[in-house]
């Protein structure tokens, strides 16, 4: 009886934690390459999409594209792969706020070559970068940031007002009879 409770248990616990870990991954995709989607819902729609093989919407208002992505599904490395090396084409062609169209023409020419069987370091190597050159560079901005974010912090510290020291405590006459 113990034992089916166990095991009931720890299947329950195996099949939550793998459906935890893709939410907390995408999420953290989503929020990395909103910068560069140029908003929350088109970064969504480009991590579901490229992760589930779906169509991938994007917009700014004004107006709207949309792409399947010839390569099926990814996992969230490829996703984050496929994402750095268009975020370098449409840096290499002068372009740091991309258009729905121009985002879509980038991921779409880096996701054409993948899907053609090429590996990641190849489709990098044609674009003369290197992938791991990419990815310290990524690193060293968020690394860039929490710096920041630490140095804000250690500031606000100093900004506050120091706390008096607290009065020696009197000394206390001799107890006797103890």
């Amino acid at each position: 009886m113990f034992s089916k409770r166990f095991l009931i248990v720890a299947s329950a616990v195996a099949f939550a934690l793998p459906i935890a870990a893709r939410a907390q991954s995408e999420s953290k995709l989503v929020e990395e390459w909103e910068k560069l989607a140029g908003s929350d819902a088109n970064a969504k729609s480009l991590v579901n999409g490229l992760r589930d093989g779906k169509t991938v919407t994007l917009t700014d208002g004004k107006t709207t594209t949309t792409f399947t992505p010839p390569t099926g599904k990814m996992g969230g490395g490829s996703v984050n792969n496929a994402l750095l090396l268009a975020q370098e084409s449409l840096k290499q062609q002068g372009i740091t706020n991309p258009t729905p169209d121009q985002l879509k023409t980038a991921v779409s020419g880096i996701l054409d070559q993948r899907a053609s069987h090429k590996g990641w370091g190849e489709i990098a190597k044609s674009m003369n970068v290197k992938l791991g050159d990419l990815r310290r560079n990524e690193k060293a901005d968020v690394h860039a940031k929490d710096r920041d974010r630490r140095e804000d912090r250690a500031e606000r510290r100093a900004e506050r007002a120091e706390k008096p020291e607290k009065p020696e405590r009197p000394e206390h006459a001799a107890r006797g009879g103890r």
